[in-house]
C-alpha cells in the first residue's frame, strides 16, 4: 500500500465486519448537515423579512421600547412569561395575540397576528413566529394593564382583553412594527 491510502486500524476492522454482513466496500455515513434546500429556503425567508420590514426596522423597536418603558402607576400586574410549548396555564404565550396569565387565557382583543399553529404558508409562519417573540418581550418589558372590551370571552372561551403599559396598547405596537394588524372582527389571510 501506499502512503497516501494507507487505513486505520478503525477502517479495517469495519471494512472487515461490513463484508462479514454481507455489505461490501460500503464507506461509514458521514452525518449530514442542513440540506441545500433548508438553507436556501432560510436565507430567502431571512431576506424576505429584512427586505419587507427595511432600514427603519431598529427605528420602530426603538420608538417602540421608549413607550414600553414608562409604565404608569395603574400597570400593577406583571410575571415572567415564556413561550408555552404544550397546553398553558402558567404564564407563557401562545402566539402573537394570546398569552396564558396566572391561570387565565388571554386573547389580544385589539390585533390579529399571524397563526403560528396551522400557518397557511412559510410566510405567515415566519411573521408569525416573530411576533409571538415580539409579545413575550413586551409582556417581559415591566407592569402592564388589562382592560376589558365589550366583550369579557371569545367564543374559544378566552378572556378578550387590550393590554397596555403607560396607557399605550401593546397591541398598536404589534401593529406599528409589522407583526400583527388591527382586527376588525374578522380574520384575513396573512398568505
Amino acid at each position: 500500500m501506499s502512503r497516501g491510502t494507507r487505513k486505520t486500524r478503525n477502517e479495517v476492522i469495519w471494512l472487515a465486519q461490513a463484508r462479514r454482513a454481507g455489505r461490501g466496500r460500503l464507506r461509514p455515513r458521514k452525518p449530514k448537515g442542513p440540506s441545500v434546500a433548508m438553507l436556501v429556503i432560510g436565507g430567502v425567508l431571512m431576506g424576505a423579512g429584512l427586505g419587507w420590514f427595511g432600514p427603519d426596522l431598529a427605528q420602530r423597536f426603538q420608538s417602540s421600547w421608549r413607550e414600553v418603558a414608562s409604565p404608569v402607576a395603574g400597570d400593577k400586574l406583571s410575571a415572567r412569561f415564556g413561550f408555552c410549548h404544550v397546553g398553558g396555564g402558567a404564564d407563557c404565550v401562545v402566539d402573537g395575540d394570546t398569552f396564558w396569565f396566572r391561570g387565565e387565557k388571554i386573547r389580544v382583543m385589539d390585533i390579529d397576528a399571524p397563526e403560528t399553529h396551522g400557518p397557511r404558508c412559510a410566510q405567515e409562519a415566519a411573521l408569525g413566529a416573530r411576533a409571538t417573540q415580539r409579545l413575550q418581550q413586551l409582556m417581559n418589558a415591566g407592569p402592564f394593564s388589562l382592560e376589558s372590551g365589550d366583550r369579557e370571552t371569545d367564543r374559544y372561551g378566552r378572556a378578550l382583553r387590550v393590554v397596555t403599559r403607560g396607557g399605550q396598547s401593546i397591541g398598536e405596537m404589534l401593529v406599528a412594527e409589522g407583526l400583527a394588524r388591527e382586527w376588525d372582527g374578522a380574520r384575513h389571510p396573512w398568505c
